[in-house]
């Protein structure tokens, strides 16, 4: 199995749909429009001809402070049956290497998986902290009433 994680291309826009869609309970939805207007910030890996998994990076400026802005990891998915097999961590760093041209302070992730992300580095940081994503993202959110009642955990690594 090739575990490279490389761009995505629109056309791998329905198979990070559908991968997304299987996990849908660990990540927050994404339309195959949003899909094609991020492909760009997309990576993903491939095995046997298809997409086993995929990764994703959004910036959330910081008002008053450009330099301050943060990046956000979102919509890890791995196939199930290619769990446990590094791909995750590949995408990870593929998009955390992605990012650094821009200089960003740290990486942020909100997940339901923080013993994953802690064995890359992330530490828990509480939701106060990010307050931006909250607002340009979890309001927005179909899945929970509350920001500060979802069970996602707010995660950072520091970029230095």
């Amino acid at each position: 199995m090739d575990t490279a994680a490389r761009r995505a291309t629109l056309a791998d826009a329905a198979e990070i749909f559908g991968l997304i869609h299987q996990n849908r309970d660990q990540l927050v939805p994404r339309s195959m429009g949003n899909i094609a207007e991020n492909i760009d910030r997309f990576r993903v890996v491939e095995s046997g001809g298809r997409i086993v998994g995929c990764a994703a990076y959004q910036i959330h400026p910081e008002i008053g402070d450009a330099l301050a802005a943060t990046v956000e990891i979102q919509s890890v998915a791995v196939d199930v049956g290619c769990r446990t097999r590094g791909i995750g961590r590949r995408l990870v760093e593929s998009v955390i290497g992605s990012v650094r041209d821009f200089a960003p302070r740290e990486v942020l992730v909100l997940t339901f998986a923080p013993e994953f992300f802690g064995k890359l580095g992330f530490v828990e940081i509480p939701k106060t902290k990010v307050m931006h994503k909250l607002y340009t993202g979890c309001i927005n959110c179909t899945k929970h009433a509350n920001p500060f009642t979802c069970p996602e955990i707010a995660m950072t690594r520091a970029l230095g």
